[in-house]
């Protein structure tokens, strides 16, 4: 479940934004009423496998090209049930619709699909059942750590975990042995290993960056910044500690140098980039090979998959998207709603369908398994990728949190730290700007921001 906006989508965030403007400054009180007419739970799951068995229907927003074969296998598993998928939108489509619904009362689906940089807003506005009353704590286990904390907020489960993005390195081993460069281990080693594929051939560069936030936000968790804290409605934002001048400090050097290809990811460029080799490197989540794979094919065995470089050789690594599903409290049958999220995020049958559709598990067991573990792809030259990305899942660095307003907050990155990427000046320039904006929209919203 990849962050990747459509121009349409960008559009569409400015509209969500002023949605939210309200709900978010009520924290703490309901948008969408009481958990709907349906049972109610008593903090076991008893009520919740009733449900399933006494049937009903539910609507179900989603995006994933695996949902429509997920529900297949649900109903033919629990006949009585019948799961009615409407894809409203990808991600900020989406959340403006239910954003929308959320403020007039109705129009909300039952389950909804939400990826985990917005669930705090939603969760924010009380818009989602906390599926603790269902004995979800129970399930906790099953989940990687970073992913269960993404939906999750102390005792109150919002959703369950869908896919997972750990960030590792894919890369271009034809174009490295060319340019006679080790894989590089540490961001030391992919600076010298940037200069010299550069060097090599000037038109080919380690990876590329215009400024995306989802990046930025993964890079600076994965050097220790917590530039995000929220209390209530009392919201610190820091993008000047000590994590985040870490990584600015690393990638500044490629920026103001020119190491970085000036090449909007997702674009055709970028795939044709990415199939020829003039793209060497993405540091990105582990959802990625299915995209290489279908989207720049004539790279095909010459790619490969190695963890993330880390400061000081210590493993480390960071999300990079990814999401889960929600019940909202507009649903009229919450334990039945509850029931189908937890088979779509906890059957084997469900998972299978998932990852075969090139989704990457949040799952404990899956990440474990023999068979998940030897997929070798011919495309990454045979390689036992997901041994690779598998232990990244293992890595992620703990206590990282998004902003209530993240949406947000992304939509207006390429304004404030982009301008940084086009003039390739500071980017603690651009990070302060950004924050600027960030503490203004954040008070005008209700918000108590560094205060």
């Amino acid at each position: 479940m990849k962050h990747l906006p459509s121009p349409a989508a960008r559009r569409t965030v400015a509209v969500l934004a002023a949605g939210t403007v309200a709900a978010l400054a009520l924290a703490g009180c309901s948008t969408g009423g009481d958990a709907g007419s349906g049972a109610a739970g008593d903090g076991s799951f008893d009520s919740v496998e009733a449900a399933l068995e006494k049937g009903g229907e539910i609507t179900y927003w989603s995006w994933t090209p695996s949902a429509e074969a997920q529900v297949e296998a649900f109903e033919k598993e629990y006949p009585n049930v019948t799961v009615n998928v409407v894809n409203a939108g990808t991600n900020n489509e989406e959340y403006t619709k239910l954003q929308n619904a959320i403020k007039a009362g109705s129009g909300a689906p039952d389950v909804v699909q939400v990826e985990y940089y917005a669930f705090p807003q939603f969760a924010l506005t009380d818009a989602f059942v906390d599926l603790s009353q269902f004995g979800f704590a129970d399930f906790e286990d099953d989940y990687t750590a970073s992913t269960w904390n993404s939906v999750t907020d102390g005792d109150a489960i919002y959703g369950l975990p869908q896919d997972s993005g750990p960030m590792a390195m894919f890369y271009n081993k034809a174009v490295f042995d060319a340019a006679g460069v080790a894989v590089p281990t540490t961001w030391d080693e992919y600076y010298e290993a940037a200069k010299a594929i550069h060097a090599s051939n000037p038109d080919a560069y380690i990876t590329n960056d215009t400024g995306d936030a989802g990046f930025a936000t993964s890079m600076i968790w994965q050097a220790g910044g917590k530039p995000f804290a929220t209390s209530g409605t009392d919201v610190t934002i820091d993008l000047q500690d000590a994590g985040t001048k870490k990584w600015t400090e690393n990638w500044n050097r490629l920026v103001e140098e020119g190491l970085v290809a000036p090449t909007s990811s997702w674009s055709d460029e970028w795939f044709r980039a990415l199939g020829d080799g003039s793209i060497a490197t993405l540091v990105i989540g582990a959802w990625m090979p299915g995209n290489l794979i279908s989207g720049a094919p004539d790279g095909s065995g010459d790619w490969r998959v190695a963890p993330m470089p880390t400061y000081d050789g210590t493993p480390a690594t960071a999300e990079n998207g990814g999401g889960g599903q929600a019940v909202t409290k507009q649903s009229e049958n919450p334990a039945l709603a509850a029931g189908f999220l937890w088979w779509l995020n906890n059957s084997e049958e469900s998972i299978s369908i998932f990852l075969e559709s090139g989704g990457f598990p949040s799952t404990t067991a899956e990440l474990s398994s023999e068979e998940f573990l030897a997929n070798a792809p011919e495309y990454f030259g045979g390689q036992k990728i997901n041994e690779v990305l598998a232990a990244a899942a293992g890595e992620v660095v703990d206590g990282w949190s998004y902003l209530p307003y993240q949406v947000y907050a992304n939509s207006i990155f390429g304004d404030t730290v982009g301008q940084s990427y086009q003039n390739g000046t500071d980017l603690n320039e651009g990070l302060a700007s950004w924050q600027e904006a960030l503490v203004q929209y954040g008070d005008e919203q209700g918000f108590s921001v560094n205060k």
